[in-house]
């Protein structure tokens, strides 16, 4: 059966680092576009970056330059290297796997001092 399973999530202070990663199996990983989603406590989740089946990507603009999303296809992975993190980036993130229409359970993403 289809799985994404998160990890990499924690506290972070500002301006620090946190790299998530999605483990992906039961399907054919390296012909699905993949995203990252973020849903803040009493809002909307909402995309946060992409990546196509050819690494063509896209980032939502609080994001950019800021994350980097890329894929491993020999190890059925994506991940989201995020740098320079704000409280505003505090939310469970989770992993999207496009046109499955599945999702992770989610790992929780704090920026706080």
């Amino acid at each position: 059966q289809v799985q994404l399973v998160e990890s990499g999530g924690g506290l972070v202070q500002p301006g620090g680092s946190l790299r998530l990663s999605c483990a992906a199996s039961g399907f054919t990983f390296r012909q699905s576009a993949m995203s990252w989603y973020r849903q803040a406590p009493g809002k909307e989740r909402r995309m946060v970056a992409s990546i196509g089946a050819v690494d063509r990507t896209h980032y939502t603009d609080s994001v950019e330059g800021r994350f980097t999303i890329s894929r491993d296809n020999a190890k059925n992975t994506v991940i989201l290297q995020m740098n320079n993190l704000k409280p505003e980036d505090t939310a469970v993130y989770y992993c999207y796997a496009e046109g499955l229409g599945f999702w992770g359970q989610g790992t929780q993403v704090t920026v706080s001092t």
